[in-house]
């Protein structure tokens, strides 16, 4: 909230503030259309920016979604938060579309209570650690909605081939607060029949892959759904040059490689964490994971591993041994530091910059290497 407050400097606040224009002039490059609606986003940087959206483009995101997915009423069992874009969406589709909304909190689903609904009528969006408690604690019960997606942060593969064994009708998709959500969604058929990538565009946005290598290159986005900017300023040139790579496939599928700014450059060697990690996870060994690169005078950088064992005597040799054949010898952790627990939001995302510092803090210490 402190942020919130330098940021927005408010001459007034009380409890329930459902509109209202802001106190204080705001010098913007152009003048802000009202009624806006300021998305607070922070994604692995921990720092809050507010993006500035309309209804039309809240709207906008409404309409591809109802259209790719082909129901004109909208049920949505909410478990996310509402103030954040995952949870808002859920509500404006359900809104708009005249559908029910369900707000049901994600606390009792871990009581093992659950919402009085007919699942098969709904919509549920989760985090991939959501999906993981609940596939190990309710999977028949997730197993029985209309669809469930899945965003926040990328699933990893054991993760995925879990959801598929319980014949989970999974939706991996790609969006942003920027985006008001989704802009790439996969039909839970297609998963279901062994496709593991984010999707197909919907219909009110364009993908594009730029500067590319190889067929992976930087994601663009341009969409009606495109926010306006960050407030107080308005400075959206009409598309989104994002942070995450990908490439598409000769049927039009998006596939996720990762973020640009996580890239590892190790010996000469571009090494993308979420596939190292994916890999690990594989293992069986750990319950969590993260990858980064740490500047290192011989390699570059040198690939860093810190993980959660889900036994408390699991070795990083063990682990090792176990990847030989998994991932090629260049993309194996040079450092591995064990540790209770990884620094998440509640979508699940890694805070990368306490990881890091946590990386840094231990890598004096013999017994991590």
């Amino acid at each position: 909230m402190q942020q919130v407050f330098e940021l927005v400097k408010p001459d007034l606040i009380w409890g329930d503030i459902r509109y209202q224009k802001f106190q204080k002039p705001v010098k913007t490059a152009n003048k802000i259309p009202y009624p806006i609606l300021g998305i607070p986003t922070g994604g692995t940087s921990g720092t809050i920016r507010f993006t500035i959206h309309t209804i039309n483009t809240l709207t906008a995101s409404v309409a591809g979604f109802t259209n790719y997915f082909g129901i004109d009423n909208i049920n949505s069992c909410c478990i996310l938060p509402l103030y954040h874009v995952s949870g808002l969406m859920q509500f404006l589709r359900s809104f708009s579309t005249e559908g029910k909304f369900i707000n049901f909190a994600y606390s009792d689903l871990k009581q093992g209570k659950k919402p009085d609904i007919n699942q098969r009528e709904f919509f549920i969006s989760l985090v991939p650690t959501q999906l993981q408690f609940l596939l190990e604690t309710a999977p028949e019960w997730l197993s029985q909605f209309h669809t469930v997606l899945l965003g926040g942060a990328p699933g990893w593969r054991s993760l995925l081939e879990k959801a598929k064994k319980y014949h989970i009708p999974l939706s991996l998709t790609y969006g942003m607060t920027e985006t008001a959500s989704g802009v790439v969604a996969l039909q839970p058929q297609d998963f279901l029949l062994g496709n593991v990538s984010n999707g197909k565009v919907l219909p009110h946005a364009k993908v594009e892959i730029v500067n590319s290598q190889e067929n992976i290159g930087i994601i663009q986005i341009e969409s009606e759904s495109l926010c306006l900017g960050y407030y107080p300023d308005l400075s959206s040139e009409g598309y989104l040059i994002t942070d995450d790579l990908g490439f598409f496939d000769e049927k039009g599928y998006l596939y996720i490689v990762g973020r640009n700014s996580h890239k590892i450059i190790t010996g000469g060697e571009n090494v993308f964490p979420s596939e190292v990690e994916s890999a690990i996870l594989a293992t069986g060994l750990v319950a969590d994971v993260c990858v980064v690169g740490i500047q290192d005078d011989k390699w570059g950088q040198a690939i860093t591993a810190i993980f959660v064992p889900i036994e408390a005597d699991t070795t990083s040799e063990l682990i090792r041994d176990r990847l030989r054949s998994r991932l090629s010898s260049y993309k194996h952790p040079k450092y591995w530091i064990a540790t209770e627990s990884l620094s998440r939001n509640h979508q699940g995302k890694i805070d990368h910059s306490k990881v890091t510092a946590l990386a840094l803090s231990c890598l004096d210490t013999p017994k991590n290497t």
